[in-house]
């Protein structure tokens, strides 16, 4: 049994929007990130949503948000800077949120972060500064990450992760190349799941994504 709810969170420069779903017996929480929000991104992208699925599906309480300036979310686009900072918030508010949710051995649940896109992008920065902060996460999943330069947008020097973080990336991805992903990975010891034909967006290969999750879950 799962309940779906609109927050309206108090962030660094006004509210962030987040999709929450409550799990019952819930085994962790998992927060998602978007892709761009100035190229049509939002918390309800296919990708982000199959994602969330899959989450839930391994009992996770599941937080999706707007990044500022998307539906609800308050503040101007900041090319992931500010975003980091929104999504920080967010987790501390989750944190407060779900405080009386534990483990069974009385431990506070999991987090679990990922991202999509220039959301993948984000949640490296975000995984950076919770494992400074002490909160470091269990896991971290990242599809189509921005890695290197994305013609048209910018640069991204996208954040190390650890070597067991599940990056999934398309074949035929011709907003962010696969070789992009690839010369941000091999220094890092991290592999690169590849999903043959997929295009950025991952169309009639979201089942695929959702199928790698379930097999390589933590």
């Amino acid at each position: 049994m799962s309940r779906h709810e609109r927050v309206l969170v108090d962030g660094p420069d006004g509210k962030i929007e987040v999709f929450v779903e409550d799990h019952e017996n819930a085994s962790g929480l998992a927060l998602i990130a978007h892709p761009h929000p100035l190229f049509g991104g939002t918390a309800d992208n296919k990708v982000v949503t199959t994602l969330a699925r899959a989450f839930r599906e391994r009992g996770c309480i599941t937080l999706r948000p707007s990044f500022r300036g998307v539906g609800g979310s308050e503040g101007e686009h900041d090319h992931g800077e500010a975003e980091t900072d929104d999504l920080l918030a967010l987790h501390d508010w989750a944190r407060a949120r779900f405080a009386n949710r534990r483990t069974p051995d009385g431990a506070p649940l999991p987090l679990y972060l990922a991202g999509f896109s220039f959301g993948a992008y984000v949640t490296t920065r975000l995984a950076k500064r919770l494992a400074a902060a002490g909160d470091a996460a269990r896991w971290l999943v990242l599809v189509g990450t921005a890695a290197g330069f994305v013609e048209g947008m910018r640069r991204y020097e996208t954040e190390a992760v650890a070597p067991d973080t599940l990056v999934i990336h398309g074949s035929e991805d011709e907003t962010v190349r696969l070789a992009n992903v690839l010369a941000w990975a091999q220094p890092l010891d991290v592999p690169v799941v590849v999903i043959p034909g997929a295009d950025h967006f991952f169309h009639r290969r979201l089942h695929i994504i959702r199928d790698i999750i379930h097999r390589a879950w933590h």
